[in-house]
């Protein structure tokens, strides 16, 4: 399996907690690679890669191209680094959204317990866009057999990659939030569809039994993360973070995650994807 947890290492919890104005509390991690260690590094960035690109079909699907596998992803699959077409204008931003959402979506199934399909970004037309939709969801299926216990949390999520002025971007992720309850039916149909077209039958009903929360209730339950870097970081722009509007307010989960120079670490990553293929 393409899938590893052993970058996560150089996830660390900080310990330190921001208290938003509300009076809720983030937890704050610092995420530092340690990118001597070419091994969980090779590792990550196959993870990685295969979250665009499955490394089984992608001889298949550059057949007919020309293309090398190194070329196929940079032209094909993955968003670009530097802009030097229209269509390619949003690139940079999508990579940096692109892996601030796997890195939380990792933080959810690694840390915290969570079947976390990895779906989103294969079967995009335009690799320079972002996906419409939640940007995480996991499922978890509780430990005492009651269904009802079984929970869906759905993570919106806000990066800052680049930038010396720090911004509140854990504000804006609990604000889009607000708007995931409306984009939760849509989403979990786009995550069955893609289970489908992957063959992954087997986990198709795992995404059904959340389909219909009326007939077959569970745990719904919301978060919002940031992911900035450090320059980007602000104890106290974060500390003006309320959630009141939010209309799960009561148990709304935050995420920080801080890292140093992120953006160069995020170009590093696709090209060490894309090499390796």
């Amino acid at each position: 399996m393409p899938w590893t947890n052993k970058h996560l290492k150089w996830l660390e919890d900080t310990g330190e907690i921001i208290t938003t104005a509300c009076g809720k509390q983030a937890p704050i991690y610092t995420f530092n690679p340690d990118m001597t260690d070419e091994a969980t590094v090779s590792a990550w960035a196959k993870h990685f890669r295969n979250h665009y690109c499955d490394d089984n079909e992608i001889d298949d699907l550059r057949d007919g191209t020309g293309l090398s596998r190194t070329e196929y992803l940079l032209k094909t699959k993955l968003p670009v680094q530097n802009v030097t077409a229209p269509h390619e204008k949003t690139g940079p931003a999508t990579r940096s959204g692109d892996f601030t959402e796997i890195l939380v979506s990792d933080f959810l199934e690694f840390n915290l317990n969570y079947w976390v399909p990895r779906t989103r970004y294969e079967f995009k037309v335009n690799p320079n866009l972002s996906e419409n939709g939640s940007d995480v969801i996991g499922f978890k299926f509780s430990n005492d057999g009651k269904a009802k216990n079984d929970e869906l949390m759905i993570y919106e999520v806000k990066g800052s990659l680049t930038g010396k002025k720090p911004s509140n971007r854990l504000q804006i992720a609990v604000n889009d939030s607000n708007k995931d309850r409306f984009r939760v039916a849509e989403s979990l149909n786009a995550i069955k569809q893609r289970l489908k077209l992957k063959g992954l039958q087997q986990d198709v009903p795992k995404v059904q039994r959340f389909q219909n929360i009326g007939d077959r209730p569970y745990k719904e339950k919301y978060g919002a993360a940031s992911v900035l870097t450090n320059t980007m970081y602000s104890d106290v722009e974060l500390n003006k973070t309320d959630t009141t509007g939010h209309v799960n307010s009561s148990s709304l989960s935050l995420l920080v995650i801080k890292g140093d120079a992120l953006m160069d670490l995020v170009h590093f990553l696709y090209q060490r994807a894309a090499d390796e293929a």
